[in-house]
């Protein structure tokens, strides 16, 4: 298993909210004793989704050893989206898309303590702007340059996310771990 972040090596995530696009929720995000904590307020209209993400991660990590990620989080019974970047091996073509290619998927949170799980990179699917993208593109995991978290009223299938809850949320990200 290789520990990619746990406790105060979440130094350096910041919040990213939909008031990137017109949306109003708000939230921040800070290292405390336990790994990320995120406090913030989600709004529906306009946007609809709070996160944090990763600074970037250079040189990209090399996890193509790696079957997926495991998480270590609570996060109130809320569905939340894992979203990973990859480093453009494809001669710069992902970096023109708008909003950039991400590899997305969703999963569920426990209602109180911890939820730890796996998410198998085959899982992944490619979404820009959480839209999910029809093409045969394969996922580089021995490219990953920046991982985010995100709540969000749309599923990775760009589907209603039926986890979604507007309102007060409070989140703690403990550890992001690659495992064999």
């Amino acid at each position: 298993m290789l520990e990619i972040t746990a406790g105060a090596g979440f130094s350096g995530w910041h919040a990213l909210n939909d008031t990137i696009m017109g949306g109003r929720s708000q939230g921040e995000c800070r290292v405390g004793p336990g790994g990320l904590v995120f406090e913030g307020e989600v709004i529906a209209e306009g946007g609809g989704f709070i996160s944090c993400r990763s600074p970037v991660f250079s040189p990209p990590l090399d996890l193509s050893a790696h079957e997926g990620l495991e998480l270590e989080l609570s996060g109130e019974g809320r569905r939340f989206k894992l979203a990973v970047a990859c480093a453009d091996g494809v001669a710069g073509l992902t970096e023109l898309i708008p909003g950039g290619l991400r590899w997305v998927c969703e999963f569920p949170t426990e209602p109180e303590g911890i939820t730890r799980l796996r998410l198998p990179f085959a899982q992944l699917s490619p979404s820009v702007r959480a839209q999910p993208l029809g093409l045969p593109l394969r996922f580089q995991a021995g490219r990953v340059n920046r991982l985010q978290v995100l709540h969000s009223r749309f599923g990775d299938d760009g589907s209603a996310n039926s986890g979604f809850r507007p309102g007060p949320i409070h989140f703690s990200l403990h550890a992001i771990r690659a495992y064999p």
